[in-house]
């Protein structure tokens, strides 16, 4: 029989299992507010066709069986960035097709980056406490914020396979470290130079050789079969490595040309990285984690150096902020360093408190949520105008000429255009409804050029006006 002490003791909460379910509320509640707030911004027409429209129509298209060819891009999804994993997406899209879906999923993947990073910190031996903050500094990090603002991009999946594949790895559980690859992979081909370079620092640097040669040689395999293979084939000449690659011209104009100057002639990309925009694409993105940041710790930078490049030498300044997607890849190593830095006592922050508060304070400064308290609500004098007249186009899946915030509300269907300036739509009877908010015309557009538009399908007998309220017009093709 047990004794009364033993009985007591069982009685008695584990510590260890309130922490646990603590990570497990954190990421929750965190995947409900980043949920919510991307909901509240497409619903207030703030989303746009790059890139929800794109990933929308891409996925319903795919769980229709048609081939996902997007009517923005004119090319096989695949041809952008070799995304399979939108496939298993679409099986979402079969139960019930709502752009919801990829909000949600996004939102989610962003806050599970929180839980493995717990456990990185776990492993390096933090305390508990020391582990929550941690997790805490990575979900209030500006980027994951504005990620999950930015509409929709795959990658945002790889995000937590990319911390959830070093934690394996130094766990050596090669089963689950390969399916981690697997599904970083699957977001973006760019992403193999990122696991090459993981698999070049758990070989070199955590010794960890088995893991490490597998994601090299994963890396590689897959880098030349998408780059040389799935994006040509199916892409064409207008998918993403001839579109992304106009980005380093100076460099060259091919990959070849570019690898050449990049070894040979280095005077060509110095002027780039000892700049001004290097500078403050640096403090954008330290500024949130520096308070850990030791020069004795920074080996854990090594495969963030693909995209770092990449964004550092490119002519395209999105690619160097806090707000798009390219930085994404970095933010796992910056975590990774901080939690090397922390385990070490190093840094000029040490108390949990304090680093709460100056992660609270990067957020509030670098994230985009004071967007909700004016820039977001601006179009809200024509919303429900904007609403009904979408409800009418509803009602079928005829083609659809509109503005880019509300082509994304329109993406169920096999073409939807922009009544954008450049290029400008030339053919007007290809669609059989174009709706138009001439008060708010939205990306690459104007209001001269909306009521011009409107002036021009009001004289066109083909089409009849079908709706109009608070400047928001709907044309139907007779």
């Amino acid at each position: 029989m047990k004794s009364e002490a033993d009985v007591n003791l069982e009685l008695q909460p584990d510590p260890q299992l309130g922490e646990s379910k603590a990570i497990i509320w954190m990421v929750a509640i965190a995947a409900l507010i980043l949920f919510l707030c991307s909901s509240l911004k497409h619903g207030l027409f703030q989303s746009t066709a790059w890139d929800l429209g794109i990933f929308d129509q891409a996925v319903y298209l795919i769980a229709q069986g048609e081939a996902p060819i997007s009517s923005f891009t004119e090319f096989h999804i695949l041809g952008d960035h070799a995304a399979f994993i939108l496939y298993p997406i679409a099986l979402l899209y079969k139960v019930f097709a709502d752009v919801h879906w990829l909000l949600a999923i996004q939102s989610i993947a962003l806050s599970l980056g929180a839980l493995p990073t717990y456990y990185l910190a776990q492993q390096a031996g933090l305390k508990t406490s020391q582990s929550l903050t941690l997790a805490a500094v990575y979900l209030l990090y500006p980027l994951v914020f504005n990620l999950n603002l930015f509409d929709f991009h795959p990658e945002v999946i790889a995000l937590p396979a990319i911390f959830a594949a070093v934690l394996f790895a130094r766990l050596e559980r090669v089963g689950w470290f390969i399916c981690s690859l697997v599904i970083i992979l699957s977001c973006k081909a760019a992403l193999a130079l990122t696991v090459i370079s993981i698999g070049l620092w758990l070989v070199l640097f955590e010794k960890r050789r088995l893991c490490g040669s597998i994601a090299i040689s994963v890396g590689i395999a897959w880098f030349l079969i998408a780059t040389q293979v799935i994006i040509p084939t199916i892409g064409g000449e207008g998918a993403s490595v001839g579109r992304h690659i106009t980005r380093y011209n100076y460099l060259g104009n091919s990959f070849s040309e570019i690898a050449s100057n990049s070894i040979f002639n280095p005077v060509l990309w110095l002027g780039k990285i000892f700049s001004v925009g290097t500078l403050e694409y640096a403090a954008l993105a330290l500024s949130p984690i520096i308070w850990r940041l030791s020069p004795r710790h920074l080996t854990p930078l090594i495969p963030a150096i693909p995209a770092l490049a990449m964004n550092i030498l490119s002519s395209d300044g999105a690619q160097r902020d806090v707000i798009h997607q390219y930085s994404l890849p970095v933010l796992p190593f910056l975590i990774l360093v901080v939690i090397s830095s922390l385990a070490d006592n190093r840094g000029w922050l040490r108390s949990n408190r304090a680093i709460i508060l100056w992660a609270l304070l990067g957020f509030l400064i670098l994230s985009r949520s004071h967007f909700f308290l004016g820039r977001y609500w601006e179009g809200l004098d024509t919303w429900q105008a904007t609403r009904e007249a979408i409800e009418q186009v509803q009602t079928d899946k005829g083609s659809v000429l509109t503005t880019a915030e509300i082509a994304p509300h329109l993406t169920h269907r096999a073409l939807v255009k922009l009544a954008i300036t450049e290029p400008p739509p030339t053919d007007l009877t290809r669609f059989q409804h174009i709706l138009l908010n001439v008060k708010h015309p939205g990306w690459l557009s104007n209001p001269e050029f909306a009521q011009g538009l409107v002036d021009r399908l009001k004289t066109t007998p083909q089409f009849r006006l079908s709706y109009q309220k608070d400047r928001v017009y709907l044309f139907d093709r007779v």
